[in-house]
């Protein structure tokens, strides 16, 4: 069984980005073992001084996560037209090493709108040389509506769109 690590981007307690991702969790546990990481604000700001030869333990922690993973699920929410600045500063973190370079990896951007967020978030993991399609990115606009405070989607668009995403993630990391 593969080993998906799944970034959640948002810094909010229960959010819908981490409810989204559990949900897929629970849809995929026959086929994909989970780790599901929510610790990014317990990662220190980025020091370019320290990130090539003293990088802090939760830093360590981090990029290791990432190396050892089959595949990599980012799913984050917009801030101001944006990715969150705790997901940006984790990303940093990577910059000066290769984990992220040629890793099989989903996007998925989950906001109220998430337009300029996902645009970027696809931007910065094309410079880290992630591995990613059309296939393997989604923007889900409108997220608070769509899924349920117990983590069940409401709305069969999107339910339909999460399938087509899961099943092309799941074709990309063979």
């Amino acid at each position: 069984m593969k080993t998906i690590l799944a970034i959640i981007g948002s810094a909010s307690e229960n959010s819908t980005n981490q409810r989204l991702v559990e949900f897929l969790a629970a849809q995929t546990k026959n086929e994909l073992d989970w780790i599901i990481f929510n610790d990014l604000k317990n990662i220190p700001h980025f020091d370019p001084e320290l990130s090539a030869n003293n990088p802090p333990k939760e830093v360590i922690a981090f990029r290791k996560q990432v190396e050892q993973a089959d595949g990599i699920i980012i799913c984050t929410p917009e801030y101001v037209f944006s990715i969150p600045s705790g997901l940006k500063n984790a990303i940093e973190w990577c910059v000066s090493t290769t984990v992220f370079s040629d890793k099989p990896t989903g996007l998925i951007t989950a906001s109220a709108q998430g337009e300029k967020g996902h645009e970027e978030l696809q931007l910065i993991m094309k410079t880290l040389m992630v591995k990613f399609t059309n296939e393997t990115t989604l923007l889900i606009s409108g997220i608070k509506s769509k899924i349920s405070m117990s983590g069940e989607l409401t709305d069969p668009k999107t339910e339909s769109e999460l399938e087509r995403f899961v099943n092309s993630f799941l074709s990309f990391i063979e």
